[in-house]
């Protein structure tokens, strides 16, 4: 047999988990491609490793807890996908095996009190300000607090930007020439706001129509990608609530968010809106995805850096596919030299939580990746995802590299100048 698994005793997503199993061949593609394997290079810290543990898991020949430190090392960067010859759709097995496993899983207490505290204050703009604010009073605290509790505080900004709230509706500019919705997402509100602002500036200036939808909440991605089912769905449900189909597309403006929308069909699957989660996600794109099938009306007029360094994050890489969208807008920009990062598939180690539950591999990720950004030359790195942002302003600031750090569609409308268009 391939494989033992009956899909019905898994629930509605044990389909999914056994076709993604069945689909693997053990060919070892993969295990180039992971950044765990290559930190660790131990075969169970590999997606194939990582399968053939879930899969005895799901059978029964293996107690979840000898897969659990393996299974929570993987980053979900996906990197594994696109490197697989046979086409395992790694994430219906991760995410899904994850949900099914968290609600019994044993963890040390400050583990546990990790993930609540993220939990309970990253998806909430309001709560993730104050924790923020907090933890800069903690630091000088720092050996008074448990070594465990320690990354939230290391990763935590030295100040919080003001909050720039947007208008429920951004008016195109001249002609209008489509009508989208934007998440604003959670983290990126507190953590660089600005760069909503910067999406909402470019998009009206080419003749969109910008909704901001006042009900709508987190993406649901954190809790996903940690196993939080329950979360994940209720955050789900409150999106396609908030969000009008009468739209040319809802947009997202960071890498983790869009590839959480994208799973809404897989998180709601056999629930009464599975049906309506999947019509949701087709409307979903990337902003650079949008402006580069839309095209620029206005260009750029004004020089941007000379060398902007792109670094694609992994969910919009791996997860959504998108790397050439937002490399052309960048070379749009009069004057740029688009710098490309050695070993650029490898993630940067901040995906989601994990710099805060495994800081050890995510800090050696970070630190290599600041290190390719440098030996460019670049006086700017620009990627898609708020994590990656935060994650190379920590390790770029930590190697004393005085390379600035933007969102794509930042560095976009800067270029523009300022302007009248917001």
């Amino acid at each position: 047999m391939l494989h033992a698994i009956k899909p019905e005793e898994h629930g509605p997503m044990g389909e999914a988990m056994a076709r993604a199993v069945q689909t693997c061949v053990h060919c070892g593609f993969c295990l180039p491609a992971c950044p765990t394997y290559q930190e660790l290079g131990q075969e169970m810290d590999s997606p194939r490793g990582r399968i053939v543990l879930m899969k005895q898991v799901l059978e029964g020949s293996l107690p979840a807890a000898a897969a659990q430190p393996h299974l929570d090392r993987c980053l979900g960067c996906l990197a594994c996908e696109p490197a697989c010859p046979s086409g395992v759709p790694y994430r219906d097995l991760i995410s899904p095996f994850r949900a099914r496993q968290e609600a019994t899983a044993d963890r040390p207490w400050a583990a546990r009190l990790r993930r609540h505290l993220a939990a309970a204050t990253i998806p909430h703009p309001g709560r993730f300000r104050l924790a923020l604010r907090g933890a800069g009073f903690a630091r000088a605290w720092r050996r008074l607090v448990p070594s465990a509790l320690r990354p939230m505080l290391d990763l935590a900004p030295a100040s919080v930007p003001p909050a720039l709230p947007l208008a429920p509706v951004n008016p195109a500019r001249g002609v209008r020439r489509a009508r989208v919705a934007l998440l604003a997402g959670c983290a990126q509100q507190v953590l660089d706001p600005d760069i909503n602002r910067a999406t909402v500036d470019v998009l009206v200036r080419n003749g969109v129509e910008v909704l901001i939808p006042e009900a709508q909440g987190c993406c649901g991605g954190l809790a996903w990608h940690t196993g939080d089912l329950k979360a994940a769905q209720a955050f789900a449900r409150r999106n396609l609530g908030a969000f009008s189909h009468d739209v040319d597309a809802i947009l997202t403006n960071a890498a983790g968010c869009g590839s959480a929308l994208h799973e809404y069909g897989l998180i709601l699957r056999g629930t009464a809106e599975a049906e309506r989660a999947e019509a949701f996600a087709h409307q979903v794109q990337d902003v650079s995805v949008f402006l580069d099938r839309l095209g620029l009306r206005e260009r750029p007029a004004g020089e941007g850096p000379r060398r902007i360094a792109y670094h694609d994050a992994c969910h919009l890489a791996n997860a959504q596919g998108v790397r050439a969208e937002p490399r052309r807008l960048l070379a749009a920009i009069p004057g740029v030299e688009l710098c490309e990062l050695a070993q650029a598939h490898l993630c940067c180690g901040s995906a989601g939580t994990y710099n805060l539950d495994q800081p050890e591999i995510a800090g050696s990720l970070g630190r290599q990746k600041a290190e390719a950004v440098i030996a460019t030359g670049a006086a700017v790195v620009a990627s898609g995802n708020i994590g990656c942002l935060t994650q190379l302003r920590v390790h770029l600031a930590a190697l004393g590299a005085p390379v600035r750090v933007r969102h794509t569609l930042q560095v976009l409308r800067d270029a523009y100048g300022p302007g009248d268009a917001a």
